[in-house]
């Protein structure tokens, strides 16, 4: 995320999958392989680790608005990073696509709830991840639902897009580790106390 606070930048397209300026903030590991980003590997590795399943936001997914275009099966081509379950939060419901590597994603529209507890049920013993957007990262959060949170702050002002922690006041953390490298400072926090909803 951005110093102020952003995860993504504002106006998602299929030319700017990150909003406007977001591509920036995720330098850090999308760049991983050029001289200057070998100090982010850690972290990449870290946030790349196997999972039982994930949770994930339609904006996460892909830029499409209302109705599903059935072309669309995400931006990771046909071997998406997850190798696991990923349930979608959604309005607008469409059948599961399952892709190579272990990934099926399943959409689910009964709401972040329903999407965690089928990602449980799904992960057995293993952790369930909650991939993000910020919407869902935010549901997450005033639901209880967090234990660990890892942050990675760009040295960057972005001042528009998606914020990550607007309607969460009361929420408290514990840093357990803080790990700077040149391009971002990684953050590991436990949650202390989940926000008081408004």
């Amino acid at each position: 995320m951005s110093l102020d606070g952003f995860v993504a930048g504002p106006d998602q397209s299929m030319d700017d999958p990150l909003g406007k300026g977001g591509k920036d903030i995720h330098e850090w590991h999308l760049r991983i392989d050029e001289p200057g980003y070998e100090a982010g590997i850690p972290a990449r590795d870290e946030l790349l680790r196997p999972m039982g399943a994930y949770v994930m936001g339609r904006n996460m997914f892909g830029p499409i608005r209302g109705e599903w275009d059935s072309e669309w099966r995400g931006w990771w081509g046909d071997e998406p990073p997850y190798h696991a379950p990923v349930f979608v939060l959604t309005s607008y419901p469409r059948d599961s696509i399952e892709l190579d590597g272990g990934t099926t994603f399943h959409f689910v529209t009964e709401g972040f709830a329903a999407a965690l507890a089928r990602a449980k049920d799904a992960a057995g013993d293993m952790d369930v991840d909650i991939a993000g957007g910020a919407s869902v990262a935010r549901q997450a959060l005033a639901a209880g639902a967090v234990d660990d949170l890892y942050l990675d702050i760009t040295p960057m002002v972005l001042g528009d897009g998606e914020r990550m922690f607007d309607g969460l006041a009361g929420l408290r953390l514990t840093p357990v580790e803080v790990t700077p490298s040149p391009h971002a400072t990684h953050v590991h926090y436990r949650i202390d106390r989940p926000a008081v909803r408004d």
